[in-house]
């Protein structure tokens, strides 16, 4: 069994999640490909069977394409790592279309939940009037709003919906959540099924997107649903860009619902440099990096190993989302 991975996976975590060094095929940062012991290894012959993809594939200068050109064309693939939560790509479903296992990670909950409350908070108590007060030196206070006895709405109660409403709710806000099948276990203090969302959408300071793309939920922030939401709120897009319709929040934004938007996640990415996002005095723009904890690699490394231990004795993968793909595309 050979198992495809980057060089920092490698170099970092290897000892952790496999005992004999010369399975591992390498894929260096000029996409080469090279084994254990430095040797290099044809393209043609490398007969990859596990593919663990970690997050310093999306770093800048990563063999990001060489890395999933090798997942498309390898005929002995049978098991594809994921390290995200989300699984609307299209290679993932040209995997798992030809009999690939794909598993996705739930490692990222913690950074983006953590993200969601500093980005609040940073809007709340106005922090861009302290920094541009201590930079002319200038000895000026003011008040702010208080995230305590606010309502947060958290469409999506995965592992980054529930830590962001676990966070709020140690701050003191009421938290709704919005999942398809509301659940006594919630971490919430209420929590509805999506036909009752716009119901719940004006009484909330606070909306954060924490929910995966799909045909039922692109789309699903349009004029409509801007229209709903209460004055002075806020809006968090740590999910995807095509959860919003970008033309009707720019509107939305001039009538003050919501009050200002903090979107990590676009229809299009990178962010083109002429968005009016870039430059709108109610936006925080934000690279599609809500999730750069540097906890995360040894959460993935973890992950990546138990599901090895499983896969070799044939035991059912944990995260294993090839199902879940298969009837997005059906």
């Amino acid at each position: 069994m050979r198992i495809l991975l980057t060089r920092p996976a490698y170099d970092r975590f290897w000892p952790e999640v496999a005992e004999v060094t010369d399975q591992a095929v390498i894929v260096e940062e000029d996409g080469g490909l090279s084994g254990g012991g430095g040797e290099q290894i044809a393209l043609d012959s490398a007969d990859v069977e596990v593919a663990w993809g970690t997050s310093d594939l999306y770093h800048r200068g990563a063999p990001l394409r060489p890395f999933f050109g090798l997942l498309r064309r390898a005929p002995t693939l049978r098991w594809f790592q994921s390290p995200a939560a989300g699984f609307d790509d299209r290679v993932f479903g040209e995997l798992a279309g030809r009999g690939v296992r794909v598993t996705n990670a739930h490692v990222n909950g913690i950074p983006i939940a953590e993200f969601v409350i500093r980005s609040v908070l940073d809007h709340f108590q106005d922090a861009r009037a302290w920094r541009r007060a201590q930079a002319e030196h200038r000895w000026e206070t003011h008040d702010y709003r208080e995230v305590y006895g606010t309502t947060w709405l958290v469409i999506g109660l995965g592992s980054i919906g529930g830590g962001v409403a676990r966070r709020a709710s140690a701050f003191g806000a009421t938290v709704i959540g919005c999942r398809r099948h509301p659940g006594d276990g919630d971490p919430t203090h209420r929590t509805v099924a999506p036909p009752e969302l716009r119901g719940v959408l004006g009484s909330a300071d606070v909306v954060v997107l924490a929910l995966p793309a799909t045909a039922a939920t692109t789309g699903l922030v349009d004029a409509g649903f801007l229209a709903s939401m209460k004055e002075r709120s806020v809006l968090v897009n740590v999910a995807r860009g095509a959860l919003v319709d970008e033309a009707a929040l720019l509107a939305a934004l001039e009538w003050g619902r919501p009050e200002a938007a903090v979107l990590d996640v676009f229809q299009r990415e990178p962010l083109p440099p002429d968005h009016p996002f870039w430059d709108h005095p109610r936006v925080t723009v934000t690279a599609h990096n809500a999730a750069g904890g540097t906890g995360r690699y040894l959460r993935q490394a973890e992950l990546f190993a138990a599901n090895l231990a499983r896969y070799r004795v044939g035991e059912d993968l944990v995260n294993d989302v090839t199902a879940l793909i298969l009837v997005e595309q059906s």
